[in-house]
């Protein structure tokens, strides 16, 4: 330990205990709270009380090379590891059963205690899966709310992009090291993120993506954020974990219902059964989030906000275009498109975001009425 200054002991003893095989949150903070500086750890390990034999001996010798390495990478902008006793340690995951004994976060650490919402789904989501969740998290960020998810395909995705393309934050959590990206395609969208936001993992660097780290990155997510909204999901799937991790971590669970024979809407039934709230518009979401009294402050004016942003569409001319056609009376979604004389494309968007926002409700066989004024 003769290499490391002063400065970087503290945090260096904290990266090789974490190295340590067998030493995951529980036993990591049995041993901190047994010393006045962790380095006593590695000098005392004759006095350590509770610990696993096979652990003691694997102390004696740690990978200080390796550690040197992390220190190296962490040294860059934007790069941190951070504790529970850290300042920038969210209240709101020290608060579950097993919070994880360090963070590692590249971006913007302040966000971690920013009011948060979980958007999970299916990695093979329907087209009208995807569209949701990226207009949902799109209408979201507007009102101050950061989107945290786990950067995989399908859902996952689509909920950062949502996030980003509105110019807001969304945060990805993930189960490799903090130097790898997984899957490899959303590189780009991994950088994108670090500096829009923050990608966070427990994982020492270089840890590769095992299946076994997936349900602990899981309960990060929903332990971060104030409730979990679930769009497209199994039965058997990785979403509903997370979604029954909020449930035990005290946290609201919302779901949108879909279609009776579309297999990906079997996971949100069940969880809607089970107590999860059943989500028609975004503001569904608001609503239920800002009657948490004393944990989200200004509130009131969260919610107005993202009203103003709801009410913003009507006076968007391609919007007015629309509405000129599309009344009380339903109407099927092929004459909208040939009447106003607009793409499909932006037609469908459109639908989707003003029913997001309670303005408009679908109905069987591709037909859409206004329900708002």
């Amino acid at each position: 330990m003769h290499r490391f200054s002063d400065s970087q002991l503290f945090l260096a003893c904290h990266l090789a205990l974490q190295r340590i095989p067998g030493v995951g949150p529980v036993t990591f903070n049995k041993l901190v709270n047994q010393v006045h500086h962790p380095a006593d750890i590695f000098r005392e390990t004759r006095l350590l009380k509770g610990i696993d034999q096979t652990v003691l001996k694997l102390l004696q010798s740690p990978d200080w090379d390796q550690v040197e390495r992390d220190l190296e990478w962490l040294s860059a902008d934007n790069r941190h590891v951070i504790d529970q006793q850290h300042p920038s340690y969210p209240e709101l995951l020290k608060q579950i059963a097993d919070p994880p004994a360090l963070l590692f976060v590249q971006g913007d650490v302040t966000l971690l205690s920013k009011w948060q919402l979980a958007i999970v789904g299916s990695r093979n989501p329907s087209a009208s899966g995807r569209d949701s969740a990226f207009e949902f998290a799109r209408y979201l960020v507007q009102g101050d709310i950061v989107i945290t998810s786990g950067l995989a395909t399908g859902i996952d995705a689509a909920a950062h992009k949502g996030a980003l393309a509105a110019s807001g934050r969304t945060i990805a959590v993930i189960g490799t090291g903090l130097d790898r990206v997984y899957p490899a395609a959303h590189r780009d969208l991994a950088h994108h993120i670090a500096e829009n936001g923050a990608i966070v993992s427990e994982f020492p660097l270089g840890t590769s993506p095992k299946a076994e780290n997936f349900p602990r990155r899981n309960r990060i997510i929903s332990g971060l954020s104030l409730g979990t909204l679930v769009v497209e999901a199994a039965v058997k799937s990785g979403s509903l974990i997370t979604a029954r991790m909020a449930m035990e971590q005290g946290r609201e669970v919302f779901a949108i219902p879909g279609s009776i024979h579309n297999p990906l809407s079997r996971g949100c039934h069940q969880l809607i059964r089970e107590g999860a709230k059943l989500v028609e518009t975004a503001n569904d979401i608001i609503e239920e989030l800002g009657a948490l009294a004393g944990v989200i402050p200004q509130t009131d004016q969260n919610i107005d906000q993202a009203e103003e942003v709801a009410g913003a569409a009507e006076f968007d001319e391609d919007y007015q275009q629309l509405f000129e056609f599309l009344g009380y009376d339903p109407i099927h979604i092929d004459i909208l498109i040939d009447k106003s004389g607009l793409t499909v494309d932006a037609v469908s968007s459109m639908l989707l975001l003003l029913e997001l926002q309670g303005q408009v409700a679908s109905l069987p066989g591709g037909r859409y009425v206004r329900t708002g004024t």
